[in-house]
């Protein structure tokens, strides 16, 4: 698995696991000859357009390699009867950094906003000269997920997935909605890259941590992330959400083949 676990960087999204994220089914009503759908609610959700987090990344010995922003950018009409939030996560390191190899991210999702559950997501990475897209598009009612890869040739796979499934950016917002006490244990699927993985956490009481924002209260979600094969693919993952209305990720951390990453929240708009 390469370091799409970008969402380490885009927003390390694939630490958080959520159980049952659907809102009740849309309303319809009776006319004469057909059936005409009543706009489905909203799910409540601690996150507004406009929101904008600002974190930090650390890797390996460096204290600060990078920032990396995530953005609620808009609430857009995305299908009939839909709706969804365009939230953008990028990242990329310190100029420094950047000056001995050069990257950046770009992980986007369109988050459906009664099922919190995403419709499309793409990730944009440039590593050195290499530049790669992939697209993965949701086909919630057949539950399949077709996934795209740019190149020469283009890579595309038709995945059968679970009905909940998430993107590593979706199940982060998806996540903060849900209600969390101590001893909270949950599983979810969640695809990347066109292949499954099962995500689960387990929540412990909330502790104090320090972070450039400030010194907060925040629940400890400790996560376990294995692939079809049931093996592993990464240590020491964890994410911390505020214990306040805003249920922000104020710090996330996990220990990849590519060194030990860890997100702390700088800024919160």
């Amino acid at each position: 698995m390469r370091v799409s676990v970008a969402a380490v960087l885009g927003s390390v999204a694939l630490a958080v696991a959520a159980s049952t994220l659907l809102a009740p089914a849309a309303a319809q009503r009776a006319v004469p000859r057909a059936q005409t759908a009543v706009p489905r609610g909203d799910t409540r959700v601690p996150f507004k357009v406009g929101e904008t987090l600002t974190f930090d990344v650390s890797w390996s010995s460096y204290m600060v390699a990078g920032t990396a922003v995530t953005t609620v950018r808009e609430r857009r009409p995305s299908a009939a009867n839909a709706a969804a939030y365009y939230i953008v996560a990028e990242g990329k390191p310190l100029p420094l950094i950047s000056r001995l190899y050069s990257l950046y991210y770009k992980m986007d999702t369109l988050l459906d906003t009664a099922t919190l559950l995403p419709q499309q997501m793409t990730l944009y990475s440039e590593e050195g000269r290499r530049q790669r897209l992939g697209t993965t598009k949701f086909d919630r009612a057949a539950r399949r997920a077709l996934f795209e890869l740019s190149g020469d040739p283009p890579v595309k796979t038709n995945v059968t997935v679970p009905a909940q499934v998430q993107d590593g950016l979706s199940l982060l917002y998806a996540v903060r909605a849900r209600p969390i006490t101590a001893g909270t244990t949950l599983t979810y699927p969640i695809i990347d890259d066109g292949a499954l993985y099962t995500v689960s956490l387990q929540a412990s009481a909330t502790e104090r941590v320090r972070v450039p924002l400030g010194e907060l209260s925040a629940w400890k979600l400790g996560v376990s992330i294995t692939d079809a094969q049931g093996q592993r693919v990464a240590e020491n993952v964890g994410v911390w959400l505020s214990n306040d209305a805003r249920r922000l990720p104020v710090k996330m951390q996990a220990d990849l083949p590519v060194g030990s990453f860890m997100l702390a929240l700088r800024e919160a708009r």
